[in-house]
């Protein structure tokens, strides 16, 4: 499943809608460094890569902006260690 993943700057999240419910991944900047600090997907599309797409896009887009990234959120964090292609973007 490829999402329809949109960046809303001015709520400071990148959202995409599956079946009607919103997958979210919020996040604050400081300057240019993007610290996420939720990655929300309903328990009812678990298990589908939602979670990952999101914050495959949120990284890319950071690295689009020129963005560092700090991981709060547990699930953020993990994809960053496990994805050693956006070890650059490390605040």
């Amino acid at each position: 499943m490829t999402l329809a993943i949109a960046h809303e700057p001015s709520h400071n999240r990148f959202v995409a809608v599956v079946e009607g419910q919103e997958c979210v991944i919020d996040y604050h900047l400081s300057g240019t460094t993007m610290t996420i600090t939720h990655t929300i997907v309903p328990a009812s599309l678990g298990g589908r890569g939602i979670a990952g797409q999101l914050t495959k896009f949120a990284l890319e887009s950071a690295r689009k902006l020129g963005w560092k990234v700090l991981a709060e959120c547990s699930y953020a964090e993990a994809y960053l260690n496990k994805h050693v292609e956006f070890a650059d973007l490390r605040a």
